[in-house]
C-alpha cells in the first residue's frame, strides 16, 4: 500500500482558499497526479485542501471523498514567548521547547501541561485512531509498533490536506515523536510526501517514507516553492518570515 500526503497550494487564509500562485501550484501538480495510477482520493473538508484537489478531480474526472478528520490540527497553546494569547503548536520557539525532554520521545510528550491544556494528545489520538480505522478497512490493523496485515495490497492512496495533520499522521505511522515532526520537517506548498508499506515478514507490515516534501513539480515549471510553513533562513532576512 502506498499513501501520498499532499500539502494544499499556497493559501490564502482569510478567505480560505489559494493564492493566485496556490493555484498555479496545484495546476502544475495536477499534471503530476495524471501520471500517477492512484486507487482513492480523499480530502481535508477545509476550502484550501479542497481548492488544491479540485484540479487533479478535473484531471483524473473523478471526485475525491471529504474526510472531516484530514482537516488541518486544530490544538492551540500557551506560548512561553508569547502567553497573552494561543498559537499553533508548530509555532512554539524552539529554544523553548527543546528544552524539554520528553518531546522528542514519541509517549511522553504527551505530558506536557500546556499541551494538555490545549487538547492536543486528544486531537492527535482522535486523528490517529481515524487514520488506523480508515487503513484496518484497506488490509492493515494496528498492533502495536507495526501493522497486521489482513488485506495485502498495492493500492496508492492519496490525502490532500495540510502541512500539522500531515506530520501529526506520519509520526504515527514511523512512530516518531511530533513535535520533532513539526518543527524539524517542512512540506511546502503542493508537496508530496509519500509512505509505503514495507512486509518483510508475512503478515507483519511497517510503513517506510520513500520521500518528504518533493516540489519536483514545481521545478519543472520554473516555479519557486512557497516559504509557507519556514521561518528565516538568517535572522538578518527582513523579508522572510520571522
Amino acid at each position: 500500500m502506498k499513501i501520498l500526503f499532499i500539502r494544499h497550494g499556497e493559501p490564502d487564509y482569510v478567505n480560505d482558499s489559494l493564492t493566485e500562485k496556490g493555484w498555479r501550484e496545484a495546476g502544475y501538480l495536477s499534471e503530476k497526479m495524471v501520471k500517477i495510477p492512484v486507487d482513492e482520493i480523499y480530502v481535508s473538508p477545509l476550502g484550501r485542501a479542497r481548492a488544491t484537489a479540485s484540479l487533479t478531480e478535473e484531471k483524473l474526472k473523478r471526485k475525491a471523498v471529504v474526510l472531516d478528520w484530514l482537516e488541518e490540527f486544530t490544538s492551540r497553546i500557551y506560548k512561553p514567548n508569547i502567553p497573552e494569547r494561543r498559537s499553533v503548536a508548530w509555532d512554539w520557539l524552539p529554544k523553548d521547547w527543546m528544552k524539554k525532554e520528553g518531546f522528542f520521545d514519541r509517549n511522553l510528550w504527551k505530558n506536557d501541561e500546556i499541551l494538555q491544556e490545549g487538547r492536543a494528545p486528544e486531537i492527535y489520538d482522535h486523528v490517529n485512531d481515524c487514520l488506523d480505522l480508515f487503513l484496518a478497512d484497506h488490509g492493515y490493523v494496528r498492533e502495536g509498533e507495526y501493522y497486521r496485515v489482513t488485506k495485502a495490497n498495492n493500492d496508492t492512496i492519496v490525502f490532500f490536506c495540510h502541512f500539522a495533520i500531515e506530520c501529526v499522521m506520519l509520526s504515527h505511522l514511523l512512530n516518531l515523536p511530533p513535535m520533532v515532526m513539526l518543527h524539524q520537517f517542512c512540506a511546502a506548498p503542493t508537496s508530496v510526501t509519500t509512505a509505503v508499506t514495507e512486509e518483510r515478514t508475512k503478515g507483519m507490515a511497517v510503513f517506510r517514507m520513500t520521500s518528504f516534501g518533493d516540489t519536483s513539480h514545481l521545478y519543472v515549471h520554473d516555479e519557486e516553492p512557497s516559504f509557507q510553513a519556514r521561518f528565516c533562513e538568517c535572522y538578518e532576512n527582513k523579508d522572510e518570515r520571522h
